[in-house]
């Protein structure tokens, strides 16, 4: 790859390929979400929508003896997604596909599955919306569990609020997203925040040294520079203000 065609695409996806999480979380969380869902055994079709990698979708999988497909929108993921899965003798429940998460019609049918599941994607394209259109793809019953980074106290921090806001994301209350979540068409039935080394030890110090790495091998690139000094600036701003927002977990069910 050449310095000169280098995209800020092209440069996420060469400091989060090799990560074991593209965002926050952690193991533990994915697993204390999934105890608020009913019958996990009964679960036949499951779908991990902007799966990244999939070190989610993996744990998912080692615990519903159905079908988990895990959808995003880089195919340099999914091939990875596929590899690790066969890795672990895991191909016969996940599976990776290429996909828009907004637009599940190209790759789905309507009340397929029993169990939608998305950490740290879905505020890409709006937390309700995402709700709203991913309903129909669940049987009546069937649970929703996504990450979504929120406010957690009354205060609205300025910096914090135009650093996401200029990423495409918008901060809400937890209690606005439950509304919304109600409103979408699911009875609420649990709310958690991610704890802080989600997003300190399992996302932002493997990234800062994957970003190293890129800085050194492609020395003097404005693009990476700037791209990584973007980064820094998002660790600084949690560690500042880390008691005011984070990713919270919500889990759903479809009435």
């Amino acid at each position: 790859m050449e310095d000169k065609r280098l995209t800020e695409l092209d440069i996420l996806l060469e400091t989060h390929i090799d990560l074991d999480r593209q965002g926050p979380g952690s193991s533990e969380m994915t697993l204390k979400a999934m105890s608020f869902i009913e019958n996990l055994d009964g679960i036949q079709r499951a779908a991990d929508l902007g799966c990244g990698t999939g070190t989610q979708t993996m744990e998912l999988a080692r615990r519903i003896k159905g079908r988990t497909t895990g959808l995003d929108l880089f195919p340099e993921f999914i091939g990875v997604f596929n590899e690790n899965a066969k890795k672990l003798g895991l191909q016969d429940r996940a599976l990776g596909t290429v996909g828009s998460m907004a637009s599940l019609n190209h790759k789905f049918k309507k009340n397929e599955f029993d169990l939608i599941w998305s950490e740290g994607a879905i505020d890409s394209i709006g937390f309700e919306k995402g709700l709203r259109h991913w309903n129909g793809y669940l049987k009546k019953g069937g649970y929703v569990a996504v990450t979504c980074p929120c406010w957690l106290t009354a205060e609205r921090v300025p910096e914090v609020d135009k650093f996401w806001g200029d990423a495409g994301s918008k901060l809400d209350s937890i209690g606005d997203n439950i509304a919304a979540m109600q409103k979408s068409g699911y009875s609420f039935v649990a709310a958690f925040a991610l704890p802080e080394e989600c997003w300190t030890e399992n996302y932002f110090i493997p990234r800062a040294e994957k970003e190293e790495e890129v800085i050194k091998k492609y020395a003097g690139n404005a693009l990476i520079e700037a791209y990584v000094e973007n980064s820094r600036y998002e660790a600084e701003l949690f560690a500042k203000y880390k008691q005011h927002y984070g990713y919270v977990f919500y889990i759903g069910r479809k009435m």
